[in-house]
């Protein structure tokens, strides 16, 4: 680098960072919509026979909403750690954004796949027995809990950014 301002740190590190911070939020927001979507396909199946039933049956579409929130968190957890101007950014930091958002938003993509999946189906289940309502709604928290391990992994990963060099 043949310019006046000194870069201290590695210059295509923050490449890696931004892409951490971008896979969080992109794949969290693709299990977000497909649970929604699949979800929702059951809630409007289900409604046309037992319209009493919808607001009770919204709940797998909340639950996959949540997830897009969680990449959220950590692409602003990231962003906001990427400042190569103000403090050395080094590739280990820019691999543990990486690390960081690739563990949420494929731990938010695969729980928003198995929202969508169960709550589409045990909507439409519930519809026709009504005792299967708390056992759908467990398999739903045990379902969102691995978007959740995703996210607290994702913060670990990235509380490690900055660490590399003392």
């Amino acid at each position: 680098m043949a310019s006046t301002d000194a870069f201290s740190g590695d210059e295509t590190a923050p490449f890696f960072g931004f892409i951490g911070a971008a896979a969080a939020l992109v794949f969290s927001c693709m299990g977000a919509a497909y649970g929604t979507a699949k979800s929702g396909v059951g809630v409007a199946s289900m409604g046309v026979m037992r319209p009493e039933l919808v607001m009770k049956s919204i709940v797998p579409v909340v639950m996959a909403g949540v997830l897009g929130i969680y990449g959220l968190i950590i692409a602003v957890i990231i962003s906001t750690g990427i400042n190569p101007k103000a403090k050395s950014y080094y590739l280990f930091d820019g691999y543990a954004h990486l690390s960081s958002g690739l563990a949420c938003g494929l731990a938010g993509l695969s729980a928003g796949m198995a929202i969508g999946i169960v709550g589409d189906a045990g909507v439409r289940a519930n519809a026709q027995q009504p005792k299967l309502f708390v056992g759908m709604i467990l398999i739903l928290i045990f379902a969102e809990a691995l978007a959740l391990y995703g996210l607290i992994v994702g913060i670990i990963l990235s509380s490690r950014a900055g660490q590399s060099r003392g």
